[in-house]
């Protein structure tokens, strides 16, 4: 068995030779001196946590690349204190500055708030600051909010027995373009034809707009088949016309004017002006007025409703009515209601109350 020679023991007291000890004198006065350096500088962005987190494969000049700023400014959003607090956090919404230039006319942008659907989700937790405004040019839209459709009146029938000089043309226009007097259909109107009762309750009918009728009065000479029976009965319901005592309305009597101007007044309701008598002496002949009619007639004169011709002061009282005048006694008490315009013409009569 071969003796092997021991190993060789490293001595502890063996001492750093000249050359070592120079180079541990030059790191460490190297170190301190970059210490001292670093942090004698007033405006330091030195951040050792992050030289520490580098990894050894990237390099200095990635690091230090500067980042461009971005163009749009950022706010920093505040707490919605308007918010539900038992609902799901929700990114705040974006909104878009009105300085904010537009594309589409020359015109500025204006601010809109866009839903939180479309926003972007930032976690409050992510590093940097976050950009909360976004330039967004709206669409163009128009300002004008469409009007309501006016009430438009057709123009009037060219009645071809109607010359543009007849006095009461003007009258006739206003309610045929209305519907409330009609015409033939010959396309003519016939304005110096007598009117029948039963036509006169028509046109009341369309004149005044009556409410439906429940309790239908039966006359004799009225069939429930009758072309005029709803109109007589909302006429005499509403209070402009009468029948007779034995049960009949005669519907195809003719209607002197004195009737129809009793009519109107009772429908309107018109009071009685005192001092009838002295009103009636405007007419030339008062004296034909019936006594029943005095105060209705007085009435009528006072409130503008008797149209006379040719003559003003000639009343006629007992001669039938016609087309033309009922159209023009209708259309005056239609004045006092207030539903149409006064038309100017000489042959209403006016006196003061």
């Amino acid at each position: 068995m071969t003796n092997t020679p021991p190993d060789p023991e490293s001595s502890p007291k063996t001492a750093l030779g000249f050359d070592e000890f120079i180079a541990v004198l030059v790191a460490f006065s190297t170190i301190g001196a970059v210490l001292f350096w670093s942090l004698s500088r007033k405006d330091t962005s030195w951040d050792f946590n992050g030289l520490l987190s580098l990894s050894p494969k990237t390099s200095a000049t990635t690091q230090q690349k500067p980042v461009s700023p971005s163009p749009v400014p950022t706010v920093q959003p505040e707490a919605d204190t308007d918010v539900d607090n038992l609902r799901s956090p929700l990114p705040a919404p974006i909104v878009v500055p009105s300085s904010a230039p537009s594309i589409i006319d020359k015109a500025p942008a204006t601010s809109v708030l866009l839903p939180a659907e479309i926003a972007p989700t930032i976690s409050p937790q992510a590093q940097g600051p976050v950009p909360s405004s976004i330039t967004v040019n709206p669409e163009p839209f128009s300002l004008v909010t469409p009007s309501k459709p006016k009430l438009t009146i057709p123009p009037p029938i060219a009645f071809n027995d109607v010359p543009a000089d007849f006095w009461g043309l003007r009258f006739i226009n206003v309610l045929s373009s209305r519907g409330i007097i009609k015409g033939f259909p010959d396309y003519t109107f016939r304005p110096n034809q007598p009117v029948n009762r039963a036509e006169f309750a028509a046109i009341l009918q369309g004149a005044f707009e009556y409410k439906p009728v429940k309790n239908t009065l039966k006359f004799k000479d009225v069939t429930d088949k009758s072309w005029a029976n709803a109109a007589i009965n909302q006429t005499i319901s509403a209070g402009f016309l009468k029948g007779y005592p034995n049960q009949t309305f005669q519907p195809e009597q003719k209607i002197p004017r004195v009737q129809v101007l009793v009519a109107l007044v009772s429908g309107l309701n018109l009071k009685t002006p005192a001092s009838p008598e002295k009103i009636l002496t405007v007419y030339k002949d008062a004296k034909d007025i019936p006594k029943y009619a005095t105060d209705k007639i007085a009435a009528a004169t006072v409130n503008g409703l008797v149209v006379n011709y040719p003559d003003a002061d000639v009343f006629a009282p007992n001669k039938e009515a016609t087309r033309a005048e009922v159209a023009a006694m209708v259309y005056q008490a239609l004045v006092k209601m207030g539903r149409l315009e006064k038309i100017p013409s000489k042959n209403i009569v006016r006196v003061p109350q």
